[in-house]
């Protein structure tokens, strides 16, 4: 291998290791529009992502414009009005025990934090949980959805694809959230872009340019280390 491959090597490895690094779960989004090209040339690429067998499981419905808009208002209505949410698989566990409670809440009560909001301000805090379905102002939404006869390898390989998404974005100067809390009103979803029954909604990505002068954007949760999640098997 020449010097020059060498440094272009080093070079496209750092591009990869500050794309990586520098994702993060946005939540306050400029308008500015983001052009179809660019997203079709970012799920593209997403879709490289490796599957079992190459089943390739992943279906995207991306939301703009007055769809978007009328997807949002479904979802706040149901926000507002108390409607249950009707999750059709468990996200997060039944029974949280730590130390996963204990990184739940500090990242909550971070983010919080962050935005002025009172440990107990309940009305704050569903205000802010609010703007999940206003897509924190992201012009672009992209909800996933998967065949519901498919099984959990197929939902691991999805989640190489999101990351894809979430990595890739940023290639484009693009920032995302993930967002789970879609999945709250399946029904809505299906009904609103008209997904059939045989599909489970998975979740959303809200995607567009970063509000870098909102303060939310300043949050970013702790990242265990290495000694608290990696074992070392050696002679």
């Amino acid at each position: 291998m020449t010097d020059t491959a060498t440094i272009e090597l080093n070079m496209g490895g750092r591009a990869v290791k500050e794309a990586i690094a520098s994702r993060k779960s946005t939540r306050a989004f400029l308008p500015t529009p983001i052009p179809r090209e660019c997203v079709d040339e970012l799920l593209n690429l997403a879709g490289t992502a490796p599957s079992g067998s190459n089943v390739q499981p992943w279906e995207v419905h991306v939301v703009t414009g007055l769809a978007r808009h009328q997807l949002s208002e479904a979802l706040l209505k149901a926000h507002d009005t108390g409607e249950s949410p009707r999750n059709e698989y468990h996200y997060y566990p039944v029974k949280w025990r730590s130390p996963y409670i204990d990184r739940r809440r500090a990242t909550g009560w971070g983010l919080y934090g962050k935005l002025g909001i009172q440990k107990g301000d309940r009305e704050a805090s569903s205000r802010q949980h609010r703007r999940n379905y206003e897509f924190f102002g992201a012009p672009v939404v992209l909800v996933f959805t998967i065949d519901r006869d498919l099984e959990q390898g197929s939902w691991l390989d999805y989640g190489m694809f999101l990351q894809n998404i979430m990595v890739g974005a940023r290639s484009f100067g693009l920032h995302t959230c993930p967002q789970a809390a879609l999945a709250n009103y399946p029904d809505i979803i299906r009904n609103e872009l008209g997904i059939p029954r045989e599909k489970i909604v998975v979740c959303g990505i809200a995607l567009g340019y970063e509000d870098s002068r909102d303060p939310v954007n300043g949050f970013r949760p702790d990242r265990i280390s290495l000694a608290e999640f990696v074992r070392y098997h050696e002679d």
